[in-house]
């Protein structure tokens, strides 16, 4: 059986792919085009390692197929970039928040998806975001400072966050 080529953007490269159409998009990702930043972390959206985002969107990559995300732009934790990762990378290494690590990327992608948004996210906002992004380390009053301390950054900065 012929596999059809997929076309995908990826962090802002078109990639022309051989995979079947209902590949998850993590694979596609991990194993196709070379970007392991996004993590396999259960298989079934629950856990929020594999978060990416689509057309800004957070987006659970391990239950998403390449052919939903054609002709979308789809960005993941190495070709993210601009204030607010700035802001939220800044805030994660000066506030410690990782631990292991291994959630990181999809705590990131959620985060920026929320601020990319919202400069101003309430508590309620923060745990809607952040909803299903499990931290095995249990780090979460961390990564809810940073993502407070990311967005006072980008106030003081004077911009949107976009």
């Amino acid at each position: 059986m012929n596999t059809p080529a997929i076309t995908l953007m990826v962090n802002g490269a078109e990639l022309t792919l051989t995979v079947a159409a209902d590949t998850p998009l993590l694979w596609a990702l991990r194993h196709d085009v070379g970007l392991p930043g996004t993590k396999f972390g259960c298989g079934i959206a629950m856990c929020g390692a594999c978060t990416v985002h689509v057309n800004g969107e957070a987006v659970r990559s391990c239950v998403t197929p390449v052919s939903a995300v054609m002709g979308k732009q789809v960005s993941t934790i190495e070709g993210i970039s601009g204030p607010v990762i700035d802001a939220l990378r800044s805030a994660w290494s000066s506030i410690a928040v990782a631990q292991c690590g291994y959630c990181q990327s999809g705590q990131l992608m959620s985060a920026a998806a929320l601020l990319s948004t919202n400069t101003s996210p309430t508590e309620d906002d923060i745990d809607a975001a952040m909803d299903g992004n499990v931290c095995r380390c249990g780090t979460y009053p961390r990564i809810r400072a940073a993502i407070h301390a990311a967005a006072a950054q980008l106030h003081t900065a004077g911009g949107s966050g976009r």
